[in-house]
């Protein structure tokens, strides 16, 4: 089975099934009860939030037929001549539908004259049209066309529901997730419902006896092993330069991202620090599902005698996530800061 394949059959097809927008579900169930429809809706978040599904499953309520629902790729007919043959199409009724609905996708990719063209069509739309547009870069669509559609921002999902959603389709499937390789694998997924279920599907491949644990995700999303990274927090905090940079090397060697390994070391000493913080509930809200070596190892860290340092050591070790994306050497915001945590005093 593909990653699609997956994807698609555990996509949300009411909007009781839709995971992590129930703001956005709120607002439309709301509307559609009151017959509230707007002419155009335009649907802003990251990818993989679920923007395509909830337009698809608007159309759904909206009475709209198969043969009425138009799906265009914004980034493959971003031309003003495909919007004027759109004009043209939108004239036309219904097949056997109340209303034609079209989801433009990636609508920030249209062209200026392109979007000229469309913001004639939204300001005198045909009472049987109804547009979706979708977009993962509110910030490249004109105010003119914001400014006639319905906005809803799209968020990512919080980690404990893509945890959720892992579980519940690894059920389904008939295999068994271990909680730290659920975790690892929504982590990584950063937000998208498409990624983590891409990287469970990469996992289910993998495995031979339908049980995935948490070795077996990171050999899959090419994680560093937790050892390592539980290592790399600790030599920080002991001002260790030379671990932690061996750490970071030994990572290196073996292909892992920098920016997923300082991701990983983000969530842990995060972990530790809100354990600092708050250790009466550590138990029943941080370390909840966690395995035991990883709740001792967090524990350690949030005892530590240099433990005070870790509000300092994870803002600069945010700072080095963000950089890496654009480094020239994707290694070096992470040695630079390492440089700086963990210089020996």
């Amino acid at each position: 089975m593909s990653e699609l394949a997956l994807y698609r059959k555990y996509r949300p097809s009411k909007f009781s099934e839709v995971i992590g927008q129930e703001s956005v579900v709120q607002v439309l169930s709301g509307a559609l009860k009151l017959g509230n429809i707007a002419h155009a809706y335009l649907f802003a978040g990251s990818r993989g939030t679920g923007k395509t599904s909830v337009a698809r499953i608007l159309a759904r309520e909206l009475e709209t037929q198969p043969e009425d629902l138009y799906e265009i790729d914004g980034a493959s007919n971003r031309g003003i001549d495909e919007i004027r043959a759109l004009r043209e199409a939108v004239g036309t009724l219904p097949f056997r539908s109340p209303r034609k609905v079209y989801i433009i996708d990636e609508v920030h990719m249209l062209t200026k004259e392109a979007f000229n063209a469309l913001l004639k069509i939204l300001e005198e739309p045909p009472s049987h049209v109804v547009f979706i547009l979708a977009t993962t870069e509110l910030e490249r669509v004109p105010e003119t066309i914001i400014s006639r559609c319905q906005t809803f921002a799209f968020q990512k999902p919080s980690q404990p529901a893509l945890q959720d959603l892992l579980q519940h389709i690894a059920k389904q499937e008939k295999f068994k997730l271990d909680k730290d390789a659920g975790e690892l694998i929504a982590l990584l997924g950063d937000g998208s419902f498409r990624d983590v279920t891409g990287l469970l599907q990469q996992a289910m491949s993998a495995s031979s006896d339908h049980k995935i644990t948490l070795a077996e995700a990171e050999l899959v999303t090419g994680a560093p092993a937790a050892v390592l990274v539980r290592r790399l927090a600790q030599a920080i905090l002991e001002n260790n330069l030379s671990v932690a940079l061996e750490q970071v090397q030994a990572s290196n060697s073996r292909s892992y991202s920098a920016q997923t390994l300082i991701k990983l070391l983000l969530r842990q000493l995060r972990l530790a620090l809100l354990v600092r913080l708050d250790d009466k509930n550590s138990q029943t809200i941080w370390l909840a599902g966690l395995s035991a070596d990883e709740i001792n190892s967090i524990k350690k860290l949030s005892e530590h005698e240099n433990a005070s340092r870790l509000p300092e050591i994870l803002r600069e070790l945010l700072a080095a996530h963000t950089e890496t994306a654009k480094a020239a050497v994707s290694l070096l915001p992470l040695e630079l800061a390492l440089v700086k945590l963990a210089k020996p005093v």
